[in-house]
């Protein structure tokens, strides 16, 4: 069968608008010209509402994980104690960035596909007797789609400590609401392949004025993801201290264009939207859910099907249907799989993967579900139109 299409429901890299690719493809302009410094500070800036920020957001050309590197490389140094919260395994990854610079990590572990809640946070916090110098958060746990109650974490961290407050945003940012100051976030981190519909490429940095100075301190070695540079780049010509991602950065400002549009309180609405759909099609085509209704992220959603199923109903989407979503992680390999939902999507790109999964289901073992999910996604769609 011809299927000349491909659809891409991985919670990143994720899908890209046409006309973001568009202006990626202009004519290259020079980075160190006025043209690129009028571009980087219409970016940095667009973005300070998305970010929740009060101060320009910093460009970085790498990957989401470059991002958390830099938040750990700017403010430990050797034998610092920090909290990393560890809702999965890009907590895990934060804390093994902390550790690989010399820091004394206390992990705060939670059982995947639960979100670490603000009693567990206070009571970790109080039964420690070392000064800790920041706590690490995950935002959106991309392993297992839980959302983290960022802004309760930030309460309890400022009120039990004088640390910093630092949030890995990557899998949500430009899709959930986000305070920097009113959440204590001192440090918050993104990358472009997600939420804010660009190619993998592009970090993310926003930080407060407390942590600027925390960074100018610093005196871990480091030279590319040193952020005093960028910091000085930026105020004092509009500048990167090396040569940045130039069309990223212009597909970055079409994304705000974009979001500006919509209107950025549409845009939360929208992924809540999304998230109630798939929640409510999986639920009626009886695939388990790894995390509750009220936990779940609206970017990303786990489903824990029969066991051993997993990787097969991945691969039928993928062979059959040209669907692409992804599979678990570490101890959840071959246990979930995982359905992107971010960025440049809309209801009903949830209706096409949730029809693809009524066929791989009776594919699988010959159920006979077709309808059932859409019927349950239309109605939850048909409440907000």
């Amino acid at each position: 069968m011809l299927l000349n299409q491909h659809y891409l429901f991985t919670p990143g890299p994720t899908p890209i608008p046409e006309r973001v690719k568009l202006v990626m493809n202009q004519p290259m302009i020079g980075h160190r010209s006025q043209a690129f410094a009028h571009l980087l500070e219409e970016v940095s800036t667009r973005l300070m509402p998305i970010f929740g920020s009060k101060e320009p957001v910093l460009l970085l050309t790498g990957s989401g994980t470059s991002a958390l590197e830099t938040a750990a490389a700017n403010i430990i140094e050797e034998g610092d104690h920090v909290v990393v919260i560890v809702t999965g395994a890009f907590g895990d990854r934060f804390a093994s960035i902390c550790e690989a610079f010399g820091a004394n990590v206390h992990r705060l572990i939670v059982q995947w596909g639960k979100i670490c809640t603000p009693d567990q946070l206070e009571d970790f916090l109080t039964k420690l007797d070392v000064k800790i110098k920041a706590v690490f958060a995950t935002y959106c746990e991309t392993s297992t789609g839980v959302l983290n109650p960022i802004q309760q974490l930030g309460e309890v961290t400022k009120r039990l400590t004088d640390s910093l407050f630092i949030v890995d945003g990557v899998s949500c940012i430009g899709a959930v609401p986000v305070d920097m100051e009113s959440w204590h976030i001192d440090i918050l981190v993104s990358g472009s392949q997600k939420a804010l519909m660009l190619p993998p490429g592009l970090a993310f940095i926003a930080v407060s004025e407390v942590a600027k100075k925390v960074i100018h301190d610093c005196q871990t070695k480091r030279f590319y993801l040193d952020l005093n540079r960028y910091l000085s780049s930026y105020e004092k010509e509009k500048s990167t201290p090396f040569t940045p991602a130039v069309s990223l950065i212009a597909g970055a400002l079409e994304v705000c264009y974009m979001i500006e549009e919509e209107g950025f309180n549409q845009v939360i609405e929208r992924h809540q939207l999304l998230k109630k759909m798939i929640r409510e099609g999986l639920k009626a085509i009886e695939l388990p859910l790894l995390v509750s209704d009220a936990q779940g992220s609206p970017t990303v959603t786990a489903v824990k099907p029969a066991s051993g199923t997993a990787n097969m109903i991945k691969k039928i989407l993928q062979d059959n249907y040209s669907i692409t979503i992804a599979g678990g992680q570490k101890q959840l390999k071959g246990e979930i799989f995982r359905i992107g939902h971010m960025g440049y999507c809309t209801p009903f790109d949830i209706l096409k993967v949730l029809n693809g999964l009524e066929m791989a289901l009776h594919k699988l073992d010959g159920r006979n579900v077709f309808g059932k999910a859409i019927k349950a996604a239309e109605e939850v769609w048909s409440q907000h139109v």
